[in-house]
């Protein structure tokens, strides 16, 4: 049975033969390569495409390994599309082990890099260019800048509930619980039993995406790299930044490591998009505050690894759940920040913050969510309302909660809605 990824699917259908390369990124083993060396070239093989149109190359593979230089790669691609009444699909695979060789021309000149080639390459009007990049040397930020402006980034993420219940089904709630604890890394699903799950999502996380932000950054400490990496896992969804994980790590590990240091080995967690920072915007005052913020793992299944799946919070769970659902919708989601007046215990009035968990907005389309496991009382409903109250303005407002079956309204006009709902139907938002 194939798992389905249409969403990524129609961006490259719809990125097909725009002049650009087009570049897939994600965290490893999210399924960019199947993207595009399955289900992509299906979809163009029944679109009448053959075979000999579609070039492979799988630069992790030694067949293809004469291919790391980007001389003998772009040779190699121009023999192949000599026929120029012809259209080729160029598909690349792992385009981070290509290799820097020597200019042929000026050996003390700037080093060729597959950068030059792909320039090269996407401007053949009979070649369209796909590439793909684990993020252990090749980030979007990277490639982005190299190319200029002229490429087309297709951000993948790990399975959406979406995607992982259109594959498991059954039980809807029994599959949300699955998937909270073990995530939607596509391999997961190929796991026999629970312990095999859980040591592949253990093993990746130290085998693999730990070794590749090593090997690239050059991390000398890594046992303050773990530190900082456990805390981040161990508080999704609560406040920080790098000078309280600082302190933190003084107070209660005896580690006394500089501020800018751990903000570094935060920005290499990010650029392996094994985690992404939300900001606190201020609503009203429509401006950023500096600190602190919020961070959220990639793929809640390798968050709960790496705490070896003890601290089960289904709270924070659920949030960043919620979080990675609205990214892989497109949405820039910032945790959002309204200001009350409130009496305080001398009775005089203070302005006091109020928190909304998620302002998500794309194009001209703003929505503001507060994720809640529970409402069991009036007391818990009219806190997690009150910030929607604050707001003043008419775009939706929406509880995601895991105590409901069906969605209603409240009387101030809030739709409650239950998380596997939530998830299922992307309509909602």
């Amino acid at each position: 049975m194939e798992i389905k990824r249409d969403r990524y699917l129609q961006q490259l259908i719809n990125f097909m033969w725009d002049g650009q390369v087009k570049v897939i990124t994600g965290i490893r083993r999210c399924g960019k390569s199947y993207l595009l060396r399955t289900l992509f070239r299906d979809y163009l093989l029944s679109q009448g495409v053959r075979e000999n149109q579609i070039i492979t190359i799988e630069l992790d593979l030694t067949r293809d390994i004469k291919y790391r230089n980007p001389i003998m790669l772009a040779e190699y691609i121009r023999e192949k599309t000599s026929d120029e009444k012809t259209n080729f699909y160029l598909f690349i695979d792992e385009i981070q082990l290509s290799d820097e060789v020597e200019n042929p021309y000026n050996k003390h000149g700037k080093k060729i890099t597959f950068y030059d080639t792909l320039n090269e390459l996407k401007e053949m009007k009979n070649l369209d260019v796909y590439v793909t990049g684990s993020n252990s040397k090749m980030l979007s930020s990277d490639i982005l800048t190299e190319f200029r402006g002229r490429s087309d980034e297709i951000r993948v993420h790990p399975l959406s509930f979406s995607e992982y219940y259109s594959f498991v089904g059954g039980d809807k709630h029994e599959a949300f619980d699955e998937y909270a604890f073990y995530g939607g890394l596509p391999l997961v699903l190929s796991k026999p039993n629970d312990t095999s799950k859980m040591n592949y999502l253990i093993s990746l996380f130290k085998e693999v995406y730990l070794k590749d932000i090593i090997e690239r950054k050059g991390v000398e400490r890594e046992d303050v790299l773990d530190k900082v990496l456990n805390l981040l896992c161990s508080s999704v969804g609560s406040l920080t930044n790098p000078n309280k994980i600082a302190n933190t790590l003084k107070s209660k590990e005896q580690i006394d490591f500089s501020v800018n240091t751990i903000k570094s080995y935060i920005d290499y967690l990010e650029d392996a998009f094994l985690f992404s920072e939300s900001k606190r915007y201020d609503v009203k005052g429509k401006s950023y505050f500096d600190f602190p913020n919020k961070y959220y793992c990639e793929d809640v299944g390798l968050r709960n690894a790496r705490i070896e799946f003890r601290q089960q919070e289904i709270t924070h769970i659920m949030e960043n759940i919620v979080y990675n659902e609205l990214n892989v919708r497109g949405f820039s989601v910032d945790v959002g920040v309204v200001f009350a007046r409130e009496k305080n215990q001398n009775g005089n009035s203070v302005k006091v913050p109020r928190e909304i968990d998620f302002v998500a907005a794309k194009g001209g389309k703003r929505v503001y969510i507060q994720s809640a496991y529970a409402m069991p009382d009036l007391e818990k409903a009219e806190l997690e309302s009150r910030p929607f109250r604050l707001i003043g303005d008419s775009f939706p407002k929406i509880i995601v909660r895991h105590d409901i079956n069906k969605k209603w309204y409240d009387d101030n006009g809030i739709l409650n809605i239950s998380i596997i709902e939530f998830l299922l139907d992307d309509t909602v938002i």
